[in-house]
């Protein structure tokens, strides 16, 4: 039998106080952040002239995954996102696994944020200064949803606001030149996939949005209004500055820049620019931060209503009505991995739990009933075999560490269950 979603009028239930238009900027939030400032020299490296394909094979198996998300979001609109709806569908071990690598694998995303934001602020102090900004968003956070859509709402415009000065000195300049975007012998279906895998965790946002289900206003409306809103204009932007920075640097050159968004507007004549996309990578990072704390710590509630994790975690602020716990012990938490460890070049494993996280939501859609508002059956298992085909197409240090952990989780789940048959 499954376990309810939530428990109405309990005082452990979260408030419903976002609209559509909040939960769209949230998600927007969630994926025009930095990942778009550092993450097309990798996937370039990856696909060589082919990385477009790359942008296109990532967006339609994000397409996929929203899909299904929206429609289980909708089905079960409740906080934790995957985690409700693999335990909801496929049963309870399904439902942890994917609670545990997104917690786990979001939780050093988090860390990884926090130290781009210091890289970019302050370099000299990229420690403290993540942990300040670390600090600064969880008393956001702790303060109401409602807040943080507000100041997401901030960081998004200034984001774009950048995003579209670089894409308009790009192909306005003397160096753009349209030849730059054709795909010739360098591009490996391999390489492709591996671009697509990598550029799949810059559109992976939409995910927040779910995992807020329990603090969405009319879900059933407003979520598959949202997710697909979101996604939508991520594409369009990604596609966009993609476009413009490969027209001006070409495939070569993107691939070995440091700071690709910062050498595109130098190499269009433009460097007074550079400072300000540097603060815009730094706004944008702080935006994926804020995001990222949001919905780790609405899964770990999740989770931990179900005893996954320790059941304090569950409490909700009587004013506030957020998961204050969960959302202090993940601030703490990512406030110890800032300061202590230089994580940005060790979370490949999230890239992969991300996407096997998706593959249980796209096997979760797949048992949808009609009545219940599934998608067209070629969604979800387009979104599976999309999911389990980029994961392991990632670089093979990734995917070791991804199993890794996940195995990891499933032991620790096995353990949890026979001490609990054995204390039964």
């Amino acid at each position: 039998m499954s376990k309810p979603s939530t428990v109405a009028g309990m005082p452990d239930e979260l408030q419903r106080r976002l609209g559509v238009s909040d939960a769209v900027v949230i998600g927007l939030g969630s994926m025009i952040g930095a990942g778009i400032f550092a993450a097309l020299a990798p996937a370039a490296h990856a696909a060589g002239s082919g990385l477009l394909i790359g942008v296109a094979l990532a967006a339609v198996v994000a397409f996929c995954n929203a899909t299904s998300s929206a429609r289980l979001a909708a089905r079960y609109p409740a906080s934790g996102g995957t985690y409700i709806y693999g335990r909801e569908r496929l049963g309870d071990f399904w439902g942890y696994l994917a609670g545990w690598s997104f917690v786990v694998g979001k939780t050093a995303s988090c860390a990884a944020m926090a130290l781009t934001v210091g890289s970019y602020v302050w370099p000299a102090h990229a420690h403290a200064v993540a942990v300040a900004a670390v600090a600064a968003l969880t008393v956001v956070n702790y303060a109401g949803v409602q807040k943080s859509a507000l100041l997401t709402r901030v960081i998004v415009a200034v984001v774009l606001a950048v995003l579209t000065a670089v894409a308009v000195a790009s192909l306005t300049s003397a160096t753009a030149d349209a030849a730059r975007l054709d795909v010739g012998a360098d591009a490996s279906a391999g390489g492709v996939l591996q671009a697509a895998g990598l550029l799949f965790f810059a559109f992976a946002g939409y995910a927040r949005i779910a995992t807020l289900g329990e603090e969405v206003r009319d879900p059933a409306r407003t979520i598959p209004r949202a997710i697909p809103l979101a996604l939508g204009i991520t594409l369009v932007v990604y596609a966009v500055v993609a476009v413009a920075v490969l027209t001006v640097l070409g495939p070569n050159a993107l691939a070995q820049a440091a700071a690709p968004l910062s050498d595109a507007v130098r190499t269009a004549g433009v460097g007074w620019l550079a400072p300000v996309v540097r603060m815009g990578a730094a706004v944008a990072a702080l935006g994926s931060l804020l995001a990222l704390i949001l919905g780790v710590s609405r899964t770990t509630l999740a989770m931990a209503r179900d005893r996954h994790l320790p059941h304090a975690l569950a409490a909700v602020h009587p004013k506030f009505k957020v998961p204050h716990r969960a959302e202090l012990l993940v601030g703490a938490v990512v406030a110890v991995l800032a300061a202590t460890a230089d994580v940005r070049g060790a979370i490949g494993f999230s890239s992969f739990g991300v996407l096997a996280y998706y593959a249980v939501a796209n096997a979760s859609a797949w048992t949808l009933t009609e009545y219940e508002g599934r998608p067209n059956r070629l969604i979800p298992v387009l979104g599976l075999a999309g999911c389990l085909v980029l994961a392991f197409a990632l670089p093979l240090t990734s995917v070791v560490a991804g199993a890794a952990v996940l195995a990891f989780g499933a032991g620790a789940y096995g353990v949890r269950r026979a001490m609990t048959a054995r204390r039964a």
